[in-house]
């Protein structure tokens, strides 16, 4: 009996990959990829990067689960999802040059999508906070505009969909301590600390 295994040859990870690249080029070109992803690797763990047409939609850390950031993704914004680094290409060289110290502030459009009412707000003000400064959570509920709503940023900040590129890692407490940070205190840390030896 003859398997049809032994009649097709072998895929190597590289004829893998070189299909990977068609399909999602295919996609893109057919309008039917809605949401581009890819990782990178930072000196705060491997970042998951989502695009969609309109921009970047989502940086997540390593302890989100990636594949949960997906799911969550596929049920807010489309199931359309594909591995597709080439629309992430310019995000990641700007999320590289900011670890290497040559870029201060971001470029790459934003899809700002998963925030709403007062949590977008408080989005929209964080890029206001200039690079190796800090701001405590009551002065960015101030700058929003609700000067009593100190725990809304908290949680603005905590469910900020685009973490480091959207700086919320620059609020702190009142009294100067760290406070949460959805990457968890180590990354927030070293993202200060890059920032202040810069």
């Amino acid at each position: 009996m003859i398997d049809i295994d032994d009649l097709l040859p072998a895929a190597t990870e590289a004829d893998v990959r070189v299909l990977h690249e068609r399909l999602a080029e295919r996609a893109a070109t057919d309008g039917i990829l809605d949401v581009a992803y890819r990782t990178l690797d930072t000196p705060v763990g491997t970042l998951l990067l989502a695009a969609t047409e309109r921009g970047l939609v989502r940086v997540a850390f390593d302890g989100e689960g990636h594949e949960a950031v997906l799911a969550a993704l596929a049920a807010r914004i489309s199931p359309r999802v594909l591995e597709a680094p080439k629309r992430l290409d310019t995000a990641a060289q700007e999320i590289e040059e900011y670890f290497a110290g040559r870029r201060h502030t971001f470029d790459v459009p934003l899809d700002l999508s998963l925030s709403s009412g007062f949590r977008r707000q408080v989005l929209d003000h964080l890029p206001d906070i200039a690079y190796g400064h800090t701001a405590s959570y009551a002065t960015v509920a101030a700058l929003a505009g609700s000067p009593r709503a100190v725990r809304a940023v908290g949680t603005a900040c905590a469910t900020n969909p685009l973490p480091v590129v959207v700086p919320c890692h620059r609020v702190v407490r009142s009294d100067g301590s760290f406070g949460g940070y959805r990457g968890g205190p180590e990354a927030k840390r070293t993202l200060l600390e890059l920032e202040a030896t810069a």
